[in-house]
């Protein structure tokens, strides 16, 4: 392992530290689909923890009617809420809004199906809570949405980037790297396209288990490695990471269907929120590398026995997330 990373590591290890239970920041989702000229079905998807409903809610035009009182359940860490609202002349124009939003760390990926097959898809974040339906929707639209969601998604797993990490510690020289995050990139792109048109379908928890799983290998992989017992990933490490990378995509297609796809751009969608995932996988890898080489220019000698420090951490909070996740089963 490289020891010089030991320094910058543990300073980004605050960020794992702290999300160490939480998997990532799930977006609020907000659907509209109209099912008369006047009428619209609402589902309303909010994150929440122990079965209480987080302070916001959709505030449509004063001059909408409910049809009939809103239901709404808690189902799989979510409150889930349907209605039926009624304005005439529709709802092309008028501004939709999130109370309480501002409050809130939360974003909320909405979208808006038309009668006639238009859709457009927006992202309201707490210091723009509010957006205008429009007729139509334009690919930048959808593009920009998606890529920001890719992004946001890799930058908040932490578990996909501690995975990243561990490959970046174990793996020497430039090319062999650029080489093993190439086939993770691959492999995590191929099962995320699959599972997310539909081609593979396989249970959300023990893929999350599983991916906690490759965390620990990878680890264990890095201590081997620096007492001298080089494992599979040293010596091929595009192989182990082409392998894990394809339980990492049906994680990935588990956070994009809970938001879902646009059905008039589901390619572009797909294809944005992928880019998104690699943009951020490879500025994490930039910062991690540039703040290591910074450190080997402090005058500040590391112990010896440091080394242990971050593969045990990274092991110790992935062993935490696979007993975690296969409690949950």
């Amino acid at each position: 392992m490289k020891r010089w990373l030991c320094l910058p590591i543990l300073v980004l290890g605050c960020p794992f530290a702290s999300g160490a239970i939480a998997h990532e920041v799930r977006p609020a989702y907000l659907e509209l689909k109209q099912s008369a000229p006047d009428t619209w079905d609402v589902l309303w998807k909010i994150p929440a923890q122990d079965d209480q409903r987080p302070g916001i809610d959709v505030r449509f035009p004063p001059d909408a009617k409910e049809l009939h009182e809103p239901r709404g359940l808690f189902a799989d860490g979510a409150y889930i809420e349907r209605r039926r609202i009624q304005r005439e002349g529709g709802l092309d124009a008028q501004t939709i809004r999130i109370d309480g939003l501002a409050g809130t760390t939360i974003d909320v990926l909405a979208r808006i199906e038309h009668a006639d097959g238009v859709t457009q898809t927006v992202r309201l974040l707490p210091d723009a809570p509010g957006f205008i339906v429009e007729a139509s929707s334009s690919g930048w639209s959808i593009s920009a949405t998606y890529l920001s969601l890719g992004i946001e998604h890799i930058l908040l797993g932490i578990d996909h980037l501690l995975f990243v990490l561990a490959l970046t510690l174990l793996v020497v020289g430039w090319k062999r790297l650029a080489g093993t995050i190439t086939a993770f990139t691959v492999a995590h792109s191929i099962t995320l396209a699959a599972a997310t048109l539909g081609f593979v379908h396989v249970p959300g928890p023990p893929v999350e288990a599983c991916i906690a799983l490759s965390i620990v290998f990878v680890a264990a992989e890095i201590i081997r490695g620096h007492q001298g017992r080089p494992g599979l990933t040293a010596r091929a490490p595009w192989v182990v990471a082409f392998t894990f990378g394809l339980l990492h995509g049906l994680g990935f297609a588990g956070a994009l269907s809970a938001v879902g796809l646009p059905p008039q751009a589901i390619p572009l969608a797909l294809l944005f929120f992928n880019v998104g995932v690699e943009l951020g996988q490879l500025a994490f890898i930039a910062v991690v590398l540039a703040l290591g080489a910074a450190a080997r220019r402090l005058p500040i000698r590391v112990p010896d026995w440091s080394w242990r420090v971050v593969p045990y951490a990274i092991g110790s909070i992935a062993m935490f997330w696979v007993i975690q996740r296969t409690a949950a089963f």
